[in-house]
């Protein structure tokens, strides 16, 4: 007959991971949906392109060769010629000739000449300009609450019938006010430079993808006006020839972006510099771009999206099982792949990828889930604490829950008080309550709760409950250097303890009618070194302590109803608390595995010096076996010492047991 397959259990640390696991998913979902959300808004949008900024000029790259030259109008040359602006068109006239002269291939002057000026000037720059050159022009788009109106300035119809071409110099500015994207427009100022150098009818023009940046201000080769007015004195030889020329505004000193500028716009660079860069090194920037190919195409929402989702998946399955520093590591160097992988992206496929939603993703997963960790670590303390705080000092349970590593097999020799407390025959009262067990378990806890109370309140750690018998001790887990003295005085609050729980018993009974179950209690204590630490298996153990001193307690504990006194204590705890409580000698036994006696004490309230000399005298007749039954140093004694006045009965009735007069 085929057995039938036991259902699976699942234990509860399966059953936590599975909850975990589904925890993570749901957040991996729920972070999908906020990044879905959060790049429709514009401030995520500007957080992209502000990332493609620091990506896209990280290495610095500068302008590539053979690129466009600058001819600026700059300090120097507003000093040099000394002249009111805007210079006379003459003056550009000047230029123009002296540029072609030097063998510049176009000439494109990022000047707006759309009205007239002086006519023999206007006639000047009309009889210079010719295909050879363009001219800028510009587009404004004015809005009123009433209409939008679309404006556009080209240059005086008199200089493109000379052959001149017009080339829109006006840029698109993102939301921040920074250019990033090529302009849309056909004619351009330098797509119409790129048509003339090429001599091509038409070319792809790259309009609305991300600009490569080439350097900060002034990357791009720049001369003075005044020193391209006479290249053949002032510049090298050959410096113009076969070159793209570009003349406009261009300050040695870029203007900073807080203060403004005159043709001059915030770039990628602006964020590294602060500075602004000129219109004409923007319109030398476009070209190169157009030229070389190498302007940046957005990535589409399928490959962001896909990216974003990698980004997630990568995150769970770092904390999948766990988190903690590795968890930190792995981001860090997941953010950094995700920053580096942008940025091939763009170098080598020319395509940009925003960091920020897969940093974001990652970030949100890996460190969500921490926190939920370290919110379910702080509620699985808390629970420890409130649970095992029952058994052991809290002082333990604190140290254990801030470092688990010490929940393992292995101990230490350290100094203990060690104290057992037994309540005498409560196998009594057991057996007269056979047969209401709900009442003998409330006696047993309405007894173990008061004194365990005692315990824990003066610093002592609960080893373990035997029946009505509580073992605990001192100096462990923390140090306590009046372990003894601390020991000493829980047994004593024990029998205060015992004392209210008898009275409480004995009013309850007065009103049932019942005869009250009188409860006393024996207490022995010893101090001595132990093996203490976590111990049992690998399973289940507890923290505990061994050792002869913890044995010799035990038998004090027993052996404290043969004296007639509630407490006995051994010979180093009876030293260690003899400043503070009086205590005397009793007896002496020998434990097993010892040969030599060991003496035992008791603390007593009420006596005087005179009387702790006669009972000393009295031990010393006891041990020299000279001590008789008809002495009368046990009535004495019994009258000035009375809480030992049961133990000298004993002490007399076993002398008359063993044939004593």
């Amino acid at each position: 007959m085929q057995a039938q397959d036991k259902p699976r259990q699942v234990g509860p640390a399966s059953r936590q991971a599975e909850s975990r696991h589904l925890r993570l998913l749901v957040l991996a979902l729920a972070t999908l949906v906020a990044i879905s959300l959060l790049s429709r808004l514009p401030a995520w949008s500007l957080l992209e392109l502000r990332s493609f900024d620091y990506l896209s000029t990280v290495d610095d790259p500068r302008p590539p060769p053979g690129g466009p030259v600058i001819v600026a109008i700059d300090e120097p040359s507003l000093a040099d010629i000394n002249a009111q602006w805007p210079w006379p068109r003459s003056l550009h006239a000047e230029l123009v000739r002296q540029l072609r002269a030097a063998g510049a291939r176009v000439i494109g002057l990022d000047i707006i000449m759309a009205e007239p000026s002086n006519p023999d000037n206007d006639a000047a720059i009309t009889e210079a300009v010719g295909p050879d050159v363009v001219l800028a022009g510009d587009e404004t788009l004015i809005e009123t609450p009433q209409a939008s109106q679309l404006i556009r300035a080209t240059p005086l119809p008199q200089l493109t019938e000379a052959g001149a071409v017009t080339g829109i110099a006006s840029i698109d500015l993102s939301g921040d006010g920074t250019f990033r994207r090529i302009p849309g427009y056909e004619d351009g100022f330098a797509a119409m430079l790129m048509k003339t150098a090429s001599g091509a009818a038409n070319i792809a023009l790259p309009s609305g993808r991300l600009i490569q940046s080439f350097g900060p201000a002034r990357s791009y080769p720049t001369v003075s006006y005044y020193q391209a007015l006479d290249p053949e004195n002032l510049l090298p030889p050959g410096y113009f020839k076969d070159r793209v020329v570009l003349v406009g505004l261009s300050l040695q000193n870029a203007p900073a972006i807080d203060k403004g500028g005159v043709d001059a716009f915030a770039s990628p660079y602006t964020v590294h510099t602060g500075k602004l860069v000129s219109g004409v090194e923007i319109q030398a920037t476009i070209y190169d771009n157009i030229r070389r190919g190498l302007s940046i195409t957005e990535a589409r929402l399928p490959l962001v999206a896909a990216c974003i989702l990698i980004s997630v998946l990568l995150a769970a399955a770092t904390v999948w099982r766990s988190t903690g520093w590795l968890t930190i590591v792995a981001s860090a160097a997941a953010l950094i792949a995700f920053a580096a992988a942008s940025f091939a992206g763009m170098r080598f496929a020319h395509v940009f990828v925003s960091p920020l939603g897969p940093v974001v993703a990652y970030v949100s997963v890996a460190f969500g889930q921490a926190a939920f960790d370290y919110a379910e670590e702080r509620r699985n303390k808390r629970q420890i604490i409130r649970a095992f705080a029952q058994y052991i000092s809290p002082d333990l349970v604190r140290r254990l829950s801030n470092d688990p590593s010490q929940l393992k097999l292995g101990g230490e020799r350290r100094t203990l008080s060690v104290l057992f407390s037994d309540v005498r025959g409560f196998t009594t009262i057991a057996e007269t309550l056979k047969d209401d067990p709900e009442q003998l378990t409330g006696l047993i806890n309405r007894l173990l709760t008061p004194l365990s109370d005692v315990v824990m309140d003066h610093g002592g750690t609960i080893d373990k409950y035997m029946g009505d018998c509580i073992m605990a001790f001192w100096n462990a887990p923390l140090d306590d250097p009046d372990h003894a003295l601390h020991a000493v005085r829980a047994s004593l609050a024990m029998q205060a303890a015992i004392s209210r729980l008898n009275s409480q018993l004995e009013r309850e009974a007065a009103i049932r009618g019942d005869k009250p179950h009188v409860l006393k209690m024996g207490v022995g204590i010893n101090t001595g070194e132990c093996i203490v630490g976590n111990m049992g298996s690998t399973r289940r153990f507890d923290y505990s302590c061994l050792g002869d001193s913890v044995n010799l307690a035990s038998r004090l504990e027993g052996a404290s109803k043969n004296y007639g006194v509630a407490l006995l204590l051994g010979e180093e705890t009876a030293r260690l608390v003899a400043d503070t409580y009086t205590v005397v000698e009793l007896d002496r036994i020998i434990v097993k595995g010892r040969t030599v006696p060991s003496p035992v004490y008791t603390v007593v309230h009420k006596a005087d010096a005179e009387a702790l000399a006669a009972h000393q005298a009295f031990i010393e007749t006891k041990y020299a076996g000279t001590l008789a039954p008809a002495d009368p140093a046990f009535d004495r004694l019994a009258a000035d010492i009375p809480e030992l006045a049961a133990y000298y009965a004993i002490v007399r009735d076993a002398l008359v047991g063993d044939g004593g007069e």
